[in-house]
């Protein structure tokens, strides 16, 4: 019954955002160059009493902090769904910054070595998680219903499954010092060092997920209940300050992972 009035709400939540996202055509049309500012760090709406497992705080990061209107109604639309909640948000050089701060010169080389946003964002969310915990979201993901009621307070970690039951990145909710984060992590360490694959959904995506977390064992939930992607949002508008484009392309024009001595 719970899930029944979840996905309604969710349906719900779909037909209004993408009624947004159709507007917002007309928007840039007549406004082309307005932009909104997505802030590096806000506050809680107000706090909670509840003590949680994994901590209150969402994560999310873009290649610019000047997002048209689709991306900024889709950030105030978490921020509706997470109240009680710490927004954090990286641009492309706060998040390296982040890595050469927290991390040994070995991970940072690696990290440096990434020539594709994406591929960036892959490996620092698992490491932001990895340092501070926390959820984090794709900058086109959206909670469908209560944040608070999705990662319940004795949960260690949460993650999400596609239409095809497979385990997404673009919703992470977990725990600092995760055992499986870390080893997701050092998963995608090794796969850069050794180069040896060349698309960026099995070097630093979904596929490591599916790959180290042992399915059986680790909490998942259904992406219908919990998080959607390209309902207020689409490429057009994420990418409309972005020549080069979506990563699905970029990774076909360039070596994803530089090579070692470039980077010395």
């Amino acid at each position: 019954m719970k899930n029944t009035g979840i996905l309604a709400f969710a349906r719900l939540v779909k037909l209004l955002a993408n009624i947004t996202k159709v507007a917002s055509y007309g928007f840039h049309y007549v406004f082309p160059d307005k932009r909104f500012i997505i802030p590096e760090r806000a506050a809680p709406w107000w706090k909670s009493s509840r003590q949680a497992k994994v901590p209150r705080t969402i994560w999310q990061t873009n290649f610019t902090d000047k997002a048209t209107l689709p991306v900024y109604l889709n950030y105030l639309f978490n921020r509706l769904m997470a109240p009680t909640f710490e927004y954090r948000f990286m641009v492309t050089e706060a998040r390296a910054d982040f890595i050469r701060e927290n991390f040994s010169p070995a991970v940072y080389e690696a990290y440096s070595r990434l020539q594709v946003g994406a591929a960036q964002a892959d490996f620092w969310r698992v490491l932001v998680l990895q340092k501070h915990g926390g959820v984090y979201l794709d900058i086109d993901a959206h909670a469908v219903w209560p944040l608070a009621r999705i990662v319940k307070p004795r949960m260690d970690e949460l993650y999400i499954t596609t239409r095809r039951g497979e385990i997404s990145n673009y919703f992470i909710a977990s725990r600092p010092a995760n055992p499986n984060i870390v080893r997701i992590g050092e998963a995608i360490l090794a796969n850069i060092e050794s180069a040896s694959e060349k698309n960026i959904f099995e070097l630093t995506g979904p596929g490591v997920f599916n790959q180290v977390l042992p399915r059986g064992e680790v909490p998942t939930a259904c992406y219908r209940t919990t998080c959607n992607q390209g309902n207020f949002t689409n490429e057009y508008f994420q990418y409309i300050d972005k020549p080069q484009g979506k990563w699905t392309r970029q990774q076909q024009q360039i070596d994803v992972v530089r090579k070692r001595e470039a980077v010395e």
